[in-house]
């Protein structure tokens, strides 16, 4: 592995350790997961646009680009509120396990809008394979059945947002200008929804610890990570990322146990197919190495 190679793997998994957060975060504010979003998008639309203020990069390009950026937002503002309603219907762990789906859609959603590639046999046996992990996971924990089902749109949210994400991070716009466009397509998301998922127009307001736990929900999940995402994305396959990305449930369903303890702990045969989802899509690359050849 070259160096250049090393430094985008060990990039990667920083953003991932980060998100691992993100479902544990979104138990400990105590707030309605729209409103979650709504304040931590809100948030992440000022860190972006102070960034670009002092990277010296202009937030105004033409139109279409604008339109586009804040439509690709709008689906990681459903991807978040997806993701956020399922740990309040389940637990993190039940949210996080579903999250490596999101490479069998990305494989079936990319060749649809890229148009530069076809659908992969060993892809879509991995694909076959996770299902059936999937569905391990419903049969022994039943009673998170619509928190794990919910999880699943969020993971094909999550596909479809990194797919488009990808369209536009090829091109010459910088990514803090990316970013403030895209969080405020997913604010503007979470505004939209909030009257068919909430009580009201106007969102509550965090205490003193939620408060705090926004912060680094929106600083350190969002804006950092987000910066590092959108920065390798333009060295990197979105296939890799998805790769990569299948560690996040690794990461986040241990941090959860240390944060939460006994509500944590799953039954053995969640972890059996939660071990079978993570292990298959890590020795994807080996996979379709063997096939191709």
């Amino acid at each position: 592995m070259t160096r250049s190679n090393l430094r985008n793997y060990i990039q990667l998994h920083l953003v991932v350790l980060a998100w691992g957060l993100t479902a544990i975060l979104g138990k400990l504010i105590l707030l309605p997961p729209v409103d979650v979003v709504l304040w931590r998008t809100a948030l992440a639309v000022l860190g972006f646009a102070a960034l670009a203020w002092f990277l010296g990069h202009s937030i105004w390009v033409s139109y279409r680009r604008i339109l586009a950026m804040l439509a690709v937002g709008i689906v990681l503002g459903l991807h978040w509120i997806l993701f956020f309603w399922s740990a309040r219907l389940a637990t993190a762990s039940v949210c996080l396990a579903a999250m490596p789906t999101a490479m069998l859609w990305c494989s079936l959603i990319e060749p649809v809008i890229d148009g530069s590639r076809r659908w992969r046999f060993a892809e879509l046996l991995v694909g076959a394979v996770m299902v059936g992990a999937v569905w391990i996971i419903y049969q022994v924990e039943f009673r998170y059945w619509l928190g794990f089902s919910v999880a699943i749109a969020a993971a094909v949210m999550a596909a479809l947002f990194a797919t488009l994400s990808k369209q536009q991070v090829a091109r010459d716009t910088h990514w803090s200008v990316i970013g403030f466009y895209q969080m405020s397509g997913a604010c503007l998301s979470a505004c939209i929804s909030r009257p068919f998922l909430e009580s009201g127009l106007r969102p509550r307001l965090p205490d003193a610890p939620s408060a705090l736990w926004l912060g680094v929900l929106a600083l350190v999940c969002t804006v950092a990570a987000y910066a590092g995402f959108m920065d390798v994305l333009r060295r990197v396959s979105v296939f890799t990322v998805n790769v990569v990305y299948n560690m996040e449930p690794v990461y986040g369903i241990v941090l959860a146990a240390v944060v939460f303890g006994q509500a944590e702990f799953m039954s053995a045969g969640f972890y059996l197919g939660a071990s079978v989802i993570i292990a298959v899509v890590l020795s994807l690359p080996w996979i379709r190495h063997w096939v191709e050849r």
